[in-house]
């Protein structure tokens, strides 16, 4: 009982912690990653008291930055997506039919409240699973 219990728990942490990850990084969320296209360049304004001539001139910087930045992102989510992926197939084994099946409905429901907030348009890499 104590490893089902351990099993699962761990199951459940690695789906939470990806689910986490993911909705970190949904560039159409609130928060940080999200917002307007000077967000960053705000909160450096900010943070530093940049001066209008500092902020013409750190802008292109933050700009260039910026698809080097998503495409390191898009890598790690990807690797950790088979991490993922991976620990969920060795896991399932361990666990009771009606774990197994608990299991898939978490991970529906997950996937479920992900493509709802992401809405209409193209999916991503990470929908593919």
């Amino acid at each position: 009982m104590k490893r089902n219990f351990l099993t699962l728990a761990t199951a459940g942490l690695i789906i939470l912690g990806g689910f986490s990850v993911v909705q970190a990084q949904n560039p159409r969320g609130g928060g940080a990653r999200g917002g307007a296209k000077g967000h960053r360049l705000e909160q450096l304004t900010e943070g530093l008291n940049l001066t209008p001539d500092q902020q013409a001139k750190v802008q292109p910087l933050i700009d260039q930055a910026k698809p080097q930045i998503a495409e390191i992102h898009r890598e790690a989510m990807q690797k950790m997506k088979s991490v993922i992926t991976s620990t969920a197939s060795q896991i399932r084994p361990l666990l009771t039919a009606e774990q197994q099946k608990k299991l898939d409905e978490n991970q529906n429901a997950r996937r479920g409240k992900m493509n709802a907030r992401k809405g209409p348009g193209p999916r991503d890499e990470m929908d593919e699973d």
